[in-house]
């Protein structure tokens, strides 16, 4: 049974600290490192200040820097993508406290937008393997976390030690070359997840090609109606280069399930300055907070590039029937009109309601949120995208996060290419 993605996570944060502080010789209820050897004294109680799930002075302040050490090396000068971080106990300790948490609403996030509930599971990169543990908390059976890091897969086991959940590790290393279908066992999977894998892979070495080809030979570890999930960051550079493996794929004959409704090359590529991603708002866990705070971050939402892939031969998803679009955008505000980016199967326009049309029937086009699906009707082509006017209406029919309803035949004033 599916645990929801709030309270599993803080279940998860007493655990994530357990396990970093045993890692780095504290006591399990904080403090300075606990010395080694005979008549050691039991553990303090909690931290003062704050309660057992949030770090002591002297321990944020370490935490901290590392954090702040692993944003600039994953997403400023990325020189940490492609290395081997997780073998750094410091960085290690910094991603379980920080980044953890983080990886894992982004898993539960796209798991939720799933066709089916998947059973067995490979976690592919899995790092100490937030993205495993959420697909156990979202209804898994069986899972497999397979990393290069030794160090990061020892974590994930102590975590499904403090978890009491059932959890197989293998090492897996993507720059040797030996057969995804080892992992298996010979069994295939229902879902095979990459969370923030890609990206860090052959870099500036015919990357779109080679990550595609890994990416073909996941998807043949999946059982018929299984799912290959890839997660990357929301950043310009690796959602474009997520894009661009993308269209590989599809001119390959791979079918998108989600978040795509355009069946043809990526519109978002069209420009430069264009890039696609989802974004969740979330009100993060204490510890999260803390972190962000003494590292000088922000985390109010949860953002990601991610896709849904179906195994070869399985066809695209019918969209909902009528004229319908994925919000890609934030809100764009101007003089008497909001306007938003949307993605549909005629393609990425802009669509706009001036505030002289609010009506009962569109009223809701003034709160979506990036990610929804949604269905329109009327209206008039203007400028580089479709004008609401009084006369249309607006329903959302699948919230960001949710999977499509059940589809139906292509709308005349949009048809599927």
């Amino acid at each position: 049974m599916a645990v929801p993605p709030g309270p599993a996570l803080a279940a998860w944060i007493p655990r994530l600290l357990a396990v970093w502080r045993r890692g780095s010789g504290r006591p399990a209820g904080g403090g300075a490192p606990r010395p080694r050897g005979r008549g050691v004294r039991g553990p303090p109680g909690p931290p003062r200040g704050g309660g057992g799930d949030l770090l002591l002075p002297d321990e944020l302040r370490g935490v901290a820097a590392a954090v702040e050490r692993l944003s600039r090396g994953l997403t400023r000068e990325r020189e940490l993508a492609g290395a081997r971080y997780l073998d750094e106990p410091r960085l290690l300790g910094a991603y379980l406290l920080f980044y953890w948490p983080v990886s894992y609403l982004q898993a539960r996030g796209v798991l939720s937008e799933l066709p089916r509930r998947p059973r067995r599971v490979l976690d592919l990169g899995s790092g100490p393997g937030p993205a495993a543990f959420a697909a156990l908390d979202a209804g898994a059976a069986e899972v497999v976390a397979a990393d290069r890091s030794r160090a990061a897969l020892s974590a994930a086991t102590a975590l499904a030690g403090e978890a009491g959940e059932p959890l197989s590790v293998r090492e897996w290393n993507p720059t040797r070359p030996a057969p995804l279908r080892e992992l298996g066992g010979g069994r295939p999977f229902d879902l095979v997840v990459m969370g923030h894998v890609l990206n860090e892979l052959w870099k500036g070495q015919d990357e779109a090609a080679r990550r595609a080809g890994l990416l073909e030979e996941a998807l043949e570890l999946l059982a018929p109606g299984g799912s290959l999930v890839v997660i990357e960051p929301a950043l310009r550079e690796t959602s474009r280069a997520l894009l661009r493996v993308r269209d590989l794929l599809v001119e390959r004959g791979i079918a998108v399930r989600a978040p795509c409704l355009f069946r043809g090359p990526c519109p978002a590529l069209a420009r430069e300055g264009d890039w696609c991603h989802a974004e969740r708002a979330v009100e993060p866990p204490p510890l999260v907070a803390q972190i962000a705070r003494a590292a000088g971050l922000r985390r109010e939402a949860v953002k990601m590039s991610y896709l849904v892939l179906a195994p070869r031969g399985e066809g695209w998803p019918l969209p909902p029937a009528g004229r319908t679009f994925r919000i890609v955008s934030e809100p764009l505000a101007g003089k008497g009109r909001l306007r938003y980016m949307g993605c549909g199967p005629e393609g990425r326009m802009g669509i706009s309601l001036q505030e002289k049309h609010v009506a009962e029937a569109n009223r809701r086009f003034g709160s979506l949120l990036r990610g929804d699906v949604v269905r329109v009707t009327g209206g008039a082509p203007r400028g580089d995208g479709l004008a609401l006017d009084a006369a249309s209406s607006v329903e959302v029919v699948a919230a960001a996060g949710q999977p499509l309803p059940a589809g139906g035949p292509a709308s005349p004033e949009g048809p599927v290419r």
